[in-house]
């Protein structure tokens, strides 16, 4: 839908400006009874009210960059962002009921601040003590989302030397479906970095695959290795050592296939025991 504006007309008391105040919050609140008539209609059509099919992880990622691209004026870009974010997750929340799930194992305020800015308060927030334990929270329900922090160096993410992100790996399993938040800046007032994990979409053409993540095992991580990873203009976004050898997550651009990656670690001297793909979100939109 789009959202039109009107040049204001002259005014020249303060009852004028008050009187234009109310006519536009009638009209903004006369525009979501109308979005919200459009949802009812896609529930009817899409018949999402029963699953967690709502979700379009591209499609939020890329309406939150217009957001930020065209905002101007007095209102803090903060204020824009997150009421865009409540209207989004709401109106997902209407045409299918879910819950989000959050490890508050480093904390339980970062985790709450971070669902309710981009979920907001009509959403229920479960908090669980590990990553594990939301990813099997999310495994186990019908469309429900799980988040949980970026921690590079694994610390808390983990349970018997296994790092959380295994837990996503196989067929029918939760996957990365996006990072928040989607517009990054450093005053963000829900800035901590949290991927988001749902059960695999309905529709694969939801998810946004500007990078994709892949879990692996290597029984050495050399600066070698490090450097091929760069060359593929990938990262280590976390990592788990252990006494076998190194767990890791990383992330290279969607153009990168799992065979162009597997051959560029092992001639860096370090051959995937294991390499899976375990899910992908938007590039990061930096303001």
């Amino acid at each position: 839908m789009r959202f039109t504006t009107r040049p204001a007309p002259p005014l020249d008391n303060l009852g004028d400006l008050r009187a234009e105040i109310d006519r536009i919050d009638a009209e903004m609140h006369a525009l979501l009874i109308q979005r919200g008539s459009i949802i009812d209609r896609l529930i009817a059509v899409k018949r999402t009210s029963a699953s967690g099919s709502a979700f379009r992880p591209g499609r939020e990622a890329s309406m939150m960059r217009r957001v930020a691209e065209r905002h101007r004026g007095l209102l803090p870009l903060d204020t824009v962002e997150g009421i865009w974010r409540v209207i989004i997750a709401t109106f997902t929340y209407v045409q299918a009921p879910f819950s989000v799930h959050a490890d508050i194992s480093g904390g339980d305020a970062p985790m709450r601040d971070s669902t309710r800015f981009h979920f907001g308060f009509t959403v229920p927030y479960r908090p669980h003590p590990t990553c594990l334990a939301v990813i099997e929270a999310v495994a186990a329900s019908r469309g429900d989302l799980g988040i949980f922090r970026l921690d590079p160096d694994g610390s808390g993410a983990t349970t018997d030397a296994a790092p959380w992100w295994e837990g996503l790996v196989g067929a029918g399993r939760p996957k990365v479906i996006a990072r928040l938040p989607f517009i990054e800046r450093p005053t963000h007032p829900a800035g901590t970095p949290v991927f988001v994990v749902s059960n695999p979409l309905d529709d694969p053409a939801a998810a946004q695959r500007d990078w994709v993540l892949h879990a692996t095992r290597v029984a050495a991580w050399e600066p070698e290795a490090a450097r091929a990873l760069q060359d593929l203009y990938g990262e280590v976004v976390a990592r788990a050592a252990g006494p076998d050898g190194h767990g890791l997550l990383l992330a290279v651009p969607g153009g990168v296939s799992a065979r162009q990656l597997h051959e560029a670690l092992t001639r860096a001297g370090a051959a995937p025991e294991t390499l899976d793909e375990i899910g992908s979100h938007a590039a990061r939109f930096r303001v």
